[in-house]
């Protein structure tokens, strides 16, 4: 079995992966893991946090008054339908959610969508879908900056060895303009459980741009789950 590097480290090795997402199973092979955490350079990207939802969370502005542009940081990025749990980094969340009740796709939902309009970065809309100890990812980005195209990348793990997942992205790195992630979700070693977990990954985000994070673990047995929310505005 080839070594992982821990979520952990590829974290610490990049100041600016914006926003992210994690899937995988926990190191007791008991639970499902799902992360997502928020990054931000600029101020209104930067105010604000989590508050739970229902079964998912929304993000919400910490300051109102400084609320500048809602369109693409105030969304769900966490819903639940019927035992299956989608997170993703913008209003797909939604998307997803009513094509699933209507019995269709993961993947039928997001060819109904595109990267986000936020020229000239066109930043990916990424989402990840778990049911049971199965999980989906899917990326939606330009074609290396060019807005005239669209890229769709779909990526499907039946199951996962305890203790391991897959890491995906919105940047490769910080930039002007930001660098799109590129190639297959990164697969990571996963250590320990949710509170040792929640606390190892917010170190390692970049201390001036990590905002927000969430963390979940599902049980396999029965479905139940614990989640941690830490926002760096209280």
């Amino acid at each position: 079995m080839k070594q992982l590097s821990p979520i952990e480290a590829l974290l610490k090795e990049n100041a600016y992966p914006g926003r992210g997402i994690v899937i995988g199973r926990s190191e007791d092979a008991k639970s499902m893991v799902v992360v997502y955490f928020i990054m931000g350079r600029s101020e209104n990207s930067r105010n604000r946090i989590f508050v739970t939802d229902g079964d998912g969370i929304r993000t919400q502005a910490f300051d109102p008054a400084k609320l500048t542009d809602p369109s693409l940081i105030i969304y769900h990025p966490v819903r639940v339908l019927d035992g299956a749990t989608i997170v993703t980094n913008g209003d797909q969340t939604d998307t997803i959610q009513d094509f699933l009740r209507l019995g269709k796709t993961f993947g039928d939902a997001l060819r109904t969508r595109t990267f986000e309009p936020d020229a000239p970065n066109f930043t990916p809309r990424i989402s990840g879908l778990v049911q049971n100890s199965g999980y989906r990812f899917s990326i939606l980005k330009s074609a290396d900056g060019d807005s005239d195209f669209i890229r769709r990348f779909f990526y499907e793990y039946d199951s996962t060895a305890a203790g391991t997942g897959h890491f995906i992205h919105t940047y490769r790195c910080d930039g002007s303009p930001i660098p799109s992630f590129s190639g297959e979700p990164e697969e990571v070693s996963l250590k320990g459980g949710i509170d040792a977990l929640s606390s190892s990954v917010w170190e390692s985000l970049n201390q001036e741009n990590k905002v927000s994070l969430f963390i979940r673990f599902i049980s396999l047995a029965d479905g139940t789950y614990e989640t941690r929310i830490i926002n760096k505005n209280h």
